[in-house]
């Protein structure tokens, strides 16, 4: 059976929910039981990956898809819960002492302060092997798609303008003068690559043109930057019972941000920038892309 698109009448808010909901369902039917040996690791994927969070990546990944075709392919879920495993992965390392060192993720601690960090490591290692083992037996998707889905998502998190790349810069960043080009690279490896896989896994799961995939992409790579941008305000603006995590780590350990560079205001301007480039490039998909639109919208509009 494949997916519908959403009845119209729902709001936006109650759209993200339901979507967040069928995410959230697909991931428990992917994701090994606690009670599944070796017990432990198991135990620390599923605290990490079910603590909270948006699943505002999924979420882009299907309404790509739904840009492309109103009944998507029965394996999109499973397609956007593979992103969600990679994101859920990336903060499990994050946090740990030998990078951010953070005590709190989604406002509660974080893996390594509850398994161990041998624990947290492990389960970082395993929600990444999770998702492309997810994506490689799809099993409605025929195998050059599946290996396509499986080459741009290794694309997005790897080292060259991908997540590793960008969280690698991040970290030598401190240790020299941060030029405008190196934050925005940071910022578009680090965070936005996966942004632009969400939306990339959507539009290749439905098989996109490849016009339709640079105007994807182009959507894609602006949306999350300016989502990164936001972060970064929100550090500055937001407390630890809002955001979930700790707050004004950035400015202590004196990470390449946005505010930093620019201030809050000039920020805050650069994201709405950012967002009108994002929509721009979904003009030639009409009416079809006004969720997309919305979500990239919300991204700079939220206070969490």
């Amino acid at each position: 059976m494949r997916t519908s698109h959403p009845e119209k009448s729902v709001s936006f808010n109650s759209y993200l929910e339901q979507q967040r909901n069928r995410i959230e369902a697909q991931l428990q039917r992917l994701v090994p039981e606690e009670s599944e040996k070796p017990a432990a690791v198991h135990r620390a994927m599923r605290y990490s990956l079910f603590a909270g969070g948006k699943r505002i990546r999924p979420i882009f990944c299907t309404e790509a898809a739904r840009l492309l075709s109103q009944e998507t392919n029965p394996d999109m879920e499973s397609i956007a819960c593979s992103l969600e495993m990679i994101h859920t992965y990336s903060l499990i390392h994050d946090d740990l002492p030998a990078l951010d060192n953070d005590d709190y993720r989604r406002g509660k601690l974080t893996c390594h302060k509850v398994f161990g960090e041998a624990n947290a490591i492990l389960a970082g290692d395993a929600l990444l092997t999770l998702a492309f083992h997810v994506l490689a037996t799809l099993p409605h998707t025929p195998a050059e798609v599946r290996a396509a889905l499986v080459a741009e998502l290794a694309r997005a998190a790897g080292t060259v303008d991908g997540m590793i790349g960008g969280q690698v810069v991040d970290l030598e960043a401190p240790n020299g003068p941060t030029t405008p080009e190196t934050l925005e690279y940071i910022h578009r490896a680090k965070t936005g690559a996966l942004f632009r896989a969400a939306v990339l896994l959507g539009a290749i799961g439905e098989r996109a043109d490849g016009k339709q995939l640079e105007a994807i992409s182009r959507f894609g790579a602006n949306a999350g930057l300016a989502f990164q941008i936001m972060d970064d305000v929100l550090d500055v603006e937001s407390s630890r019972e809002s955001l979930g995590k700790t707050t004004g780590k950035d400015l202590l350990q004196k990470k390449a941000t946005y505010p930093a560079f620019y201030g809050v205001e000039r920020s805050k301007q650069m994201a709405q920038e950012c967002v009108a480039k994002a929509s721009e490039a979904l003009e030639p998909f009409g009416e079809r892309s006004g969720l997309l639109k919305q979500l990239a919208q919300f991204l700079v509009s939220r206070k969490a």
